[in-house]
């Protein structure tokens, strides 16, 4: 068996799960769509009025909340999405089935809301000066449900999810965050695999990783203005809150392997809200450097996609990271064969429940997640049909759930 080891890490240089015990929660599903198109939104925010419970939408649009039932008689559900209006939903709106959910498009013109910025890396600057003042101080118990997937060209071989614990420590903390692994589950179709084992080494770690506001050195380093040209992007809207866009690419004298994107920021409070970018791959040899952990020496591996999407909600005038999703595309070209392989690898995370650490927990070194884990190795199998329990998880898209269907069919036949 061949192994290759693929790191979800840039190239760098855990808590007490709390939940609702008393099996009284009731489940909302729903799917959001274009009001015009009809298209599904993905990863739009679906969130419980006055609480911290949270998910957000699969790449279908839909989601499944669950909700203890003590607060679902004076509570609603908002939902979210960039350059959309917000749309507050009643919970007695949910029948049977999913309730589609239609949000309407929020056309932004500059004159309306005055913003008129004129130097795009004073801008920046001024998001970090007040990332103490924007993000949360106290240090806080966060549950996250955690999911990976391996595609080898359209078929899932490997699945694996997790609810994990982290203890986060306010922004402006140099400490790291820890996180404690509470459930999973996995399954590896090693056939469709042939003799080849793709791993993903990081896990929840290398999503935590990603909230750049608390690690800012993936990109806002401090002569960031030097490595990268910032420009304003067409304004636009988050939870009905102006936004300036802010577009970023490395300047063309860098040689080394940087970022290009967008980042969207708050007008009013001056804190970034949202950041998609993707890592320049034009020098293969060092993106495969910075990824590639473990390979037979008759193969070449190169990232042909590394995509990251962060995304930050707002609670009492604070915001926090709420969801954070890595995608990476690898292609492996053999040595004397003709055709090469091609996978596809995903991670996600989405922080679904939070509290203030009043009492200052910790969790003990032994029981912290290491950065090094491989999170498939660290799971059990799918053959529990209520694994998860109340627990708010991404809902799996229907290519997800016709792969765990399987791996259950075939788990039955082997006991």
């Amino acid at each position: 068996m061949i192994v290759f080891v693929i790191g979800l890490f840039f190239n760098m240089h855990a808590f007490a799960f709390f939940q609702d015990t008393s099996s009284e929660y009731m489940q909302y599903e729903g799917i959001v769509l274009d009001s015009e198109t009809n298209k599904p939104l993905i990863s739009a925010s679906v969130s419980v009025n006055q609480t911290n419970i949270s998910t957000v939408t699969n790449d279908e649009g839909e989601f499944l909340l669950k909700v203890p039932k003590s607060l679902t008689n004076s509570n609603s559900i908002k939902v979210s999405y960039l350059g959309y209006h917000d749309k507050v939903i009643s919970f007695s709106d949910f029948k049977e089935g999913k309730l589609k959910i239609k949000l309407n498009l929020s056309v932004t013109e500059l004159s309306e809301i005055n913003i008129d910025p004129k130097d795009p890396n004073a801008l920046i600057r001024e998001v970090l000066k007040k990332k103490g003042t924007n993000y949360l101080s106290d240090n806080t118990i966060m549950t996250a449900f955690y999911r990976e997937t391996i595609k080898k060209r359209r078929t899932y071989v490997s699945l694996s999810e997790a609810v994990i614990d982290v203890y986060k420590n306010p922004y402006e903390s140099r400490k790291n965050d820890v996180i404690k692994l509470f459930k999973a589950r996995k399954s590896a179709d090693y056939k469709k695999l042939d003799t080849l084992t793709v791993k993903l080494q990081g896990g929840p770690t290398s999503t935590l990783y990603i909230d750049v506001m608390k690690n800012p050195e993936i990109l806002f380093t401090e002569n960031m203005t030097a490595l990268y040209e910032f420009s304003f992007g067409k304004s636009t809207k988050i939870n009905d809150k102006y936004i300036y866009v802010l577009n970023f690419k490395q300047r063309p004298n860098i040689k080394e392997p940087l970022y290009f994107g967008k980042l969207y920021i708050d007008s009013e409070t001056l804190a970034l809200t949202k950041a998609v970018f993707d890592l320049n791959l034009e020098n293969k040899d060092e993106v495969s450097k910075m990824f590639i952990r473990k390979k037979p020496k008759r193969a070449k591996v190169y990232p042909t996609q590394a995509s990251y999407n962060i995304d930050y909600r707002q609670k009492d005038g604070k915001w926090y990271y709420s969801y954070g999703r890595i995608d990476l595309n690898i292609k492996i070209n053999w040595k004397k064969r003709l055709f090469n392989s091609l996978y596809k690898l995903n991670v996600e995370m989405a922080v679904t429940d939070w509290k203030k650490n009043t009492e200052k927990e910790s969790i003990a070194a032994r029981e912290r997640l290491k950065s090094s884990v491989v999170i498939s190795d660290e799971a059990s199998g799918f053959s529990d049909p209520e694994f998860w329990g109340e627990y708010n998880v991404i809902e799996p898209e229907k290519s997800i759930e016709s792969a765990i269907k399987k791996i259950k069919k075939q788990l039955r036949k082997l006991n």
